[in-house]
């Protein structure tokens, strides 16, 4: 059986608890002390090490004096932190489903993914990102603070030790016109500076080829040192953290078969290029 702390909630839940301990800018021994834990306590549950109870997350919560919002969402994170799997259906609430993200980005090894129409998240401009969000189902200020977590997350492409991302993505994502003119050609032009990192690999699917797996569906696979791989999906209402042998294995082989579909890297680039023009 695999620990629980394996779990993609109980990994989220410790990096959102971390997260408003340090927001609300409290020492780790002081908060055990307010609550009456050991620090040594307090500290594993926020490495992932343990899993805090939802008894325990709500004293933690209590203390930190949250808001009303964020207390629910982090008591239905806790509720749910030791399933096998994970959804969220209010993905628009940045915590707990992005702390979740970011979490996952900033311990994996390697990151795979599959975007059939639009530019994946790690590179993205800021322009493009925001003209995705400023037309989501969103408010202005939520726009903005996911747009600044955004623009921060992609720092592991470029960190000292940096995460190995193997993007797949459709043709359609480079072709179709989100923003301006000018808006998608400094996101190709960004896309062909990132393709010269030793980490990052962008490979396109061309389009009209028929029917694949990939039509279906964008998926992202992240790969740890010692800890089980987490799949995670999403659509404009529900997003999904799954880390099942099955499902994974699913997951491998789809991207396996979209590999042998796109096109080679030199090919990208110079397909890249005449899109630029």
């Amino acid at each position: 059986m695999k620990p629980t702390s394996a779990s993609p909630g109980a990994r989220a839940l410790a990096a959102s608890l971390r997260e408003l301990r340090t927001a609300r800018g409290k020492g780790l021994r002081e908060l055990a002390r307010m609550v009456r834990i050991l620090p040594q306590l307090l500290s594993a549950w926020e490495k992932g090490q343990r899993v805090a109870s939802p008894e325990d997350v709500a004293r933690l919560l209590g203390a930190l004096q949250v808001d009303d919002a964020t207390y629910d969402r982090m008591m239905r994170l806790a509720r749910r932190a030791k399933d096998d799997n994970w959804l969220d259906s209010n993905p628009s609430d940045l915590p707990p489903a992005l702390s979740g993200i970011v979490e996952y980005e900033r311990t994996a090894t390697h990151i795979s993914n599959w975007y059939h129409a639009i530019v994946p998240g790690l590179l993205q401009t800021a322009d493009y990102a925001r003209a995705i969000l400023s037309n989501s189902e969103i408010g202005l200020e939520q726009a903005d603070a996911m747009l600044i977590a955004r623009l921060k997350r992609q720092r592991i492409l470029t960190r000292a030790d940096p995460v190995r991302f193997a993007a797949l993505v459709g043709e359609v994502a480079i072709r179709e016109g989100i923003g301006s003119a000018d808006i998608m050609s400094d996101q190709v032009d960004h896309l062909l500076a990132m393709m010269a990192l030793p980490n990052v690999s962008l490979r396109i699917v061309p389009a009209n080829i028929g029917y694949h797996p990939g039509l279906i569906g964008s998926f992202i696979l992240y790969e740890f040192a010692g800890l089980p791989p987490i799949v995670h999906l999403e659509n404009s209402h529900a997003t999904a953290f799954l880390h099942e042998d099955d499902v994974v294995g699913r997951y491998r082989k789809q991207a396996k078969i979209l590999a042998g579909k796109a096109l080679s890297e030199g090919d990208t680039r110079d397909l890249l290029r005449e899109v630029a023009r």
